[in-house]
């Protein structure tokens, strides 16, 4: 493989020596793979640990729940199991106070609204709390740590699927942005982050080496990654953005769209990096929009990855859907909220999109970048593609 992961790193290099007969507690899923070799904890027990309790975030320890689905507690192989997508969100402190150690190792997407971040961000701050060391076993940011996508999170805004002022696609790993929770929100953890090994910031996942881990029910491929940051804003909608489909973040539709229409319209905008087909779809399952009704929809066909910009295409889309389908387009409430602005991250997109201001839309969504990448290139662990 040319990369190696976090959990590769920790017992090839010897790390694990450090944690031998110690009490620790895991929070992870499904994705903390040895590739070849197993999972995470299996390991950790067959060394030695004392893995005295697991915490699992959204979708559960298999990966296997869906969207927005809070689960119980569970065991595995007879360890405690403490879900952190409700009705907690936080490890427990006074758990935690009876661990010698706390490790972290959840494949993420590398982008804002995904909520595996949010349960790193309380990890350090419950362990912060009751003074147990943090490890974070990095993996690689699929999405590359050099493209960058705004809008910049109003603080105001600050949600679990927003917990920190960073951008959609924020262009970091999990272990560069635990260093950065950590300062920006003086949490003051005792964090040490076992970094990769062959990974460079321009890599995009498949240039990895590693496998796929598929890190939630709808994120079945790279390709569904790469689009999610743009096309995941569409759940603040009533178009339905792929989940019930074998392409779910790749295709969007509803019974009542004018596809044609729509992808006319957006060819004159000139979106790098993607092609827009017409389709009819059938997404199917508990939740999902339209489930069993015939959508009619657009398919994004990647053509050049790196060019592609899904926030800046998303919004442009939903700028003509409401302007070509006025009663019929328009944003979903969550307890009284427009769920739109918590995933955009702005309280004035919205209101931008409705009024047609599509230009003002785009500025939005470079605002504040430059200072951003400013501001985080003190947290970077890992250089370009030169090395």
């Amino acid at each position: 493989m040319i990369v190696k992961n976090g959990v590769q790193v920790f017992f090839d290099e010897g790390y694990v020596e450090e944690l031998r007969g110690k009490r620790v507690g895991v929070v992870t899923n499904h994705s903390a793979q040895y590739p070849g070799r197993g999972h995470l904890v299996d390991l950790l027990i067959k060394s030695g640990v004392e893995v005295k309790v697991i915490f699992t975030p959204e979708h559960g320890l298999m990966g296997d729940r869906p969207a927005g689905e809070h689960y119980p507690d569970g065991t595995y192989g007879g360890i405690p199991v403490y879900s952190l997508y409700g009705p907690r969100y936080k490890p427990p402190v006074e758990v935690i106070k009876e661990l010698n150690a706390v490790m972290y190792s959840i494949q993420d997407v590398g982008v804002r609204f995904y909520t595996y971040i949010s349960t790193l961000f309380y990890t350090l701050e419950s362990s912060g709390k009751a003074g147990v060391r943090v490890m974070v076993l990095d993996n690689p940011n699929p999405l590359t740590g050099l493209i960058v996508e705004g809008p910049i999170l109003d603080p105001g805004l600050r949600s679990f699927i927003g917990i920190w002022s960073i951008p959609i696609r924020y262009g970091l790993t999990a272990g560069e942005l635990a260093s950065l929770f950590n300062a920006e929100a003086d949490i003051k953890a005792d964090l040490t982050v076992i970094k990769l090994r062959g990974w460079f910031r321009g890599m995009w996942f498949d240039e990895t080496g590693l496998p796929w881990p598929k890190p939630s029910p709808a994120m079945v491929s790279l390709e569904s990654a790469i689009m999610y940051p743009g096309i995941g804003l569409f759940e603040g909608t009533n178009v339905n953005e792929g989940r019930g489909t074998d392409k779910p973040f790749r295709v969007i539709g509803a019974p009542w769209l004018n596809n044609v229409k729509l992808i006319d319209e957006a060819s004159t905008l000139g979106l790098s990096g993607v092609e827009l087909r017409p389709v009819v779809y059938r997404p199917m399952g508990t939740g999902v929009k339209y489930s069993g009704e015939d959508c009619r929809g657009v398919e994004f066909v990647i053509k050049n990855r790196v060019n592609l910009r899904p926030v800046k295409v998303a919004l442009a889309l939903i700028n003509i859907i409401n302007r070509i389908h006025p009663g019929k387009f328009n944003f979903i409430k969550r307890n009284g909220s427009y769920h739109f602005d918590y995933l955009v991250g702005k309280v004035n997109v919205r209101g931008l999109l409705m009024s047609g201001d599509i230009d003002e839309v785009m500025r939005v969504v470079d605002e504040g970048i430059e200072d951003y990448l400013r501001r985080v290139k003190r947290y970077m662990m890992y250089g370009d593609d030169n090395g």
